[in-house]
Formats: C-alpha cells, structure tokens, sequence
C-alpha cells in the first residue's frame, strides 16, 4: 500500500526470523509491582479496544490465537505479556481505550496502569498506536498522543483494517495523519498500513521491531 522505499531484504528477514521463532504468552499484569524485570527490549501495542488490536498481533506473529480476539470490544484488561525469541523481546498488549461493559471505575484503573507503564518503563523502546484506517484519527487517539509527547517514548501509528478502503483513499489518510505527527514531539513521522487480514504491513512491522533491539 505505501509507495515509500521498503525496508531492504535483509531488514526483512531479520523481522521474519524474529517472529519465527517461539512466542509465548508470560503473564497478564495488573498492577505495576508485578511486571516482569526490564531486561529486554519492549515494544507496547496500544489503541481503542475495537480497533483490531488481537487481530493485527496475531497476524504479527503468524498464530492465530495468540492474543484474544473478542467481537466484545474491552476483552484485553490487563498488560498482557509475551516473550519473543525467545529472550529477545517482550511484546506487551494493552488494555484498549474507550472499554464497554465495565463500570467507569475499573476503566479509570486501567487507564491508570496503562499510563504509569507508559511513563515509568526504562526498556519500552516504541508504542505502536493503532488506529482504524476507516474512523481516522478520533478524540481518544489524540489524548492518547497527547500523552505519550509528555513521555520518553516514541510512538508510532499503525493504520489498521485498510483493506476495508480504496487505495486512494487510505494514502490520503496516511498523508493527512502524518502533517498532523510534526507537531507532536514523541512521534515517529511515518506510519505503517496494515491489514492482519490480508497481510499488509506484517512485514515492515516485522522489520521496524526488529531494528529496535
């Protein structure tokens, strides 16, 4: 879908040997004392919780039922933890924002967990932000970045279900997002589409994860 220069072959077969590799679930952790100890590199997959979140990480590591995908959006409620490598990489799922059926309490306590994560996590080396390709760039996205421009992390927005959109469609989309990411001071400036449907982005995803250890 992104006409930018590719990641080159050999970026791409470090991605893919990444993921070929074992990947198992560790823990789901609800409070901050039990996060495992910070001796990889993380990398955090954040958005709203029906955004395709379980989808895309599935897709990501070629298992289909790695993360639990749900038509109930809110089904993450935890930060759930997988080793990948093994040893080489925690992957980190979290609890999506905008939840359903659950009281404003419990909701206000993940968003609290998931910002002292955020904030306080000395190996979170990237936060993929997904946003659905067909809704755009919506307020609790734009919270959610404010946010992360006060943290020490960058983040890095993936554009999900773009096979549900014309071409045309999706890269003025990417365009518009990526104007809008130069005044955001934590941000990565390009964005990756995506399809766990399809397929689309695995690969650069693969890749730009794999850079970072």
């Amino acid at each position: 879908m992104d006409t930018r220069p590719a990641p080159s072959e050999d970026q791409i077969e470090t991605g893919r040997l990444l993921f070929a590799g074992p990947v198992d679930f560790v823990m789901g952790v609800v409070d901050l004392k039990g996060l495992p100890p910070a001796d990889r590199t993380e990398v955090c997959f954040a958005g709203r919780s029906n955004v395709g979140k379980s989808s895309l990480i599935n897709a990501l590591t070629n298992r289909n039922k790695l993360a639990r995908s749900s038509s109930e959006p809110g089904r993450t409620r935890e930060l759930n933890y997988f080793d990948v490598g093994p040893g080489q990489l925690y992957l980190v799922d979290l609890p999506g924002f905008g939840y359903a059926k659950v009281s404003r309490t419990q909701a206000d306590a993940w968003m609290k967990l998931t910002r002292s994560y955020l904030r306080g996590r000395p190996s979170l080396r990237r936060v993929f932000l997904l946003v659905d390709a067909r809704r755009g760039l919506m307020d609790t996205d734009e919270e959610v970045m404010a946010m992360l421009d006060g943290s020490a992390v960058t983040y890095q927005i993936l554009l999900t279900k773009a096979d549900k959109l014309a071409k045309g469609e999706v890269d003025a989309l990417q365009a518009d997002i990526e104007t809008k990411l130069k005044k955001h001071g934590a941000a990565h400036p390009l964005t990756i589409v995506t399809s766990a449907e399809k397929g689309w982005g695995m690969p650069e995803l693969r890749a730009e994860i794999a850079a970072l250890l």
